[in-house]
C-alpha cells in the first residue's frame, strides 16, 4: 500500500468499557468518544481487500504496528510487520520515513487531515464540517457508523466506524478504486501522559530527505 495512501488510513481505538453506551446508537457513542478522548496508545492490524480478476476477494498479509496520537494533528503510527515504515506528524508537518530506503518524505500538514480518516481520530473535534455521518448497523457485534467526506477531491469515498461500549474497535475504508483497508485495535490506553517531545520528528542518519 503507498506510503502517502497509508498516512491517510491512519486511525485507532480504545479498549476501555463503558456499561452506560450498551443501548447509545452508534453516533452517539462516536460523538462521546470524539469529545472525551484528547490522547491515545495501542496496537493495530491493517490489511487490504480488493478483487482479483475474476472477481474474488483477495485479502493482502496483515500489516502490524503501534501508535500514539494527540489531537489536533499529532500522532506516531509505527508499522512494524511485515515491513518497517514510519509516520509522524508534529501538529505542522508529516514525515513518512521508509526504513528499507532510508529516505523521510516531509509534507506541510495544513488542511491534509480535513476529510482523511485520519481527522477522525487525530483532528479537531468538528467531523460534521467535513464528513456526513449517519447509522449503518450492527454487524460482528458492533455498532457502525458512516462517514462520507463532504469534499470530492479525498481518496476515500466511504469510511466505516465500527464501536463497542463507546469506543471504536474497527474501521472500514472504501476508496475510490474499490479497494477496501480493514483496520482493528488493540491494547488501548485512553488519554495517557504524552510529553510534546514523543511527536519531534529526528532524522535517521544518513536518511535522503524530500520535502513535498
Amino acid at each position: 500500500m503507498p506510503a502517502l495512501r497509508r498516512a491517510h488510513a491512519l486511525v485507532a481505538a480504545l479498549v476501555l468499557a463503558a456499561p452506560a453506551f450498551a443501548c447509545a446508537t452508534a453516533l452517539d457513542q462516536f460523538k462521546s468518544f470524539v469529545s472525551s478522548t484528547h490522547a491515545a496508545r495501542g496496537e493495530f492490524s491493517q490489511r487490504l481487500v480488493k478483487a482479483d480478476p475474476k472477481g474474488a476477494a483477495k485479502v493482502s498479509t496483515p500489516s502490524t504496528g503501534t501508535f500514539i496520537f494527540a489531537r489536533p494533528g499529532k500522532f506516531v503510527w509505527t508499522y512494524q510487520k511485515p515491513y518497517e515504515q514510519l509516520l509522524q506528524a508534529d501538529g505542522d508537518k508529516l514525515y513518512i520515513y521508509d526504513k528499507d530506503l532510508n529516505q523521510v518524505t516531509v509534507r506541510k500538514l495544513g488542511n491534509a487531515l480535513g476529510s482523511s480518516p485520519a481527522a477522525i481520530l487525530f483532528g479537531s473535534n468538528d467531523l460534521e464540517k467535513n464528513f456526513t455521518l449517519k447509522e449503518a448497523g450492527t454487524k460482528d457485534g458492533l455498532e457502525w457508523l458512516e462517514a462520507t467526506p463532504k469534499t470530492k477531491d479525498t481518496t476515500f469515498d466511504k469510511i466505516g466506524i465500527g464501536l463497542r461500549n463507546g469506543l471504536p474497535e474497527a474501521m472500514e475504508l472504501r476508496d475510490s478504486f474499490g479497494q477496501v483497508s480493514l483496520l482493528s485495535f488493540t491494547r488501548f490506553e485512553k488519554n495517557p501522559a504524552l510529553s510534546r517531545e514523543q511527536f519531534k520528528f529526528v532524522t535517521p542518519k544518513g536518511a535522503d530527505v524530500f520535502a513535498n
